[in-house]
């Protein structure tokens, strides 16, 4: 049986290149979510003022940690987090050994339990892609990623849903971004979110892509504008 892979993803490694090196606690102080603890983890990567630069998701290799990210910002990303390694003795490169497979049967995505299941393996010759399920399936459930839905510098990480998604947390220490996104959990105040609406309900002015072989816009919206729109449970009770 092929495996069903996901060829717009790719997966950058991380690892200590000496002993005592830490990559976990390279990333603690980087991303959003706390990487002490089991993966996989969904988290972001922000900038100073708390807006989204890149997503992905966190998988635990021995001393290594993978990142499973879209491959257009793969290099991208190796190239962000570089910059932040200063003298860390890390490498950090994307791997072709590995490839990020999923199936719409099974659990194990941290977003929400209908996501499917996903894992990392070996790349082969006859994988199938299935990309585009994926992203139906995912789109059906209201969850976006990606620069293009999510925008790069666009949103604050709180707007993309990420409270309701398990992609941050509140618990750890600093990191990049983290003063503006632990101050709107404070206050209890997102203004706007990121919203999967289908086209006949589309607001171009607040559209950030649109899915036409779905029929659907992924769109930033304020919350007020929200009340009449059909959207998934969970992101309807984040709103009330």
């Amino acid at each position: 049986m092929r495996n069903t892979r996901l060829y717009d993803r790719h997966v950058v490694r991380l690892s200590p290149t000496e002993a005592g090196e830490d990559v976990r606690q390279f990333l603690q102080g980087l991303v959003t979510q706390d990487t002490a603890a089991m993966m996989p983890l969904w988290a972001g990567l922000l900038s100073p003022q708390g807006k989204a630069l890149f997503d992905f998701l966190l998988w635990a290799d021995g001393k290594d940690v993978l990142i499973d990210c879209e491959s257009t910002q793969a290099e991208a990303l190796v190239r962000r987090l570089s910059i932040y390694r200063l003298r860390r003795k890390i490498a950090i490169a994307i791997d072709p050994a590995c490839a990020v497979f999923w199936n719409a049967d099974g659990i194990g995505d941290p977003r929400h339990p209908n996501m499917g299941e996903r894992w990392i393996g070996t790349p082969a010759a006859d994988d199938v892609d299935v990309s585009a399920e994926y992203r139906a399936h995912r789109l059906a459930l209201g969850i976006t990623e990606g620069v293009a839905e999510l925008g790069s510098e666009q949103s604050l990480w709180l707007e993309v849903n990420a409270a309701e998604l398990n992609g941050v947390s509140f618990n750890k220490g600093c990191y990049v971004g983290q003063e503006n996104t632990a101050r709107m959990n404070w206050r209890q105040k997102v203004n706007r979110r990121l919203v999967v609406v289908p086209l006949e309900q589309a607001d171009i002015s607040r559209q950030r892509c649109a899915y036409p072989e779905l029929g659907l816009s992924v769109e930033l919206r304020r919350v007020d504008d929200m009340k009449t729109l059909k959207l998934p449970e969970w992101q309807r009770a984040a709103i009330v």
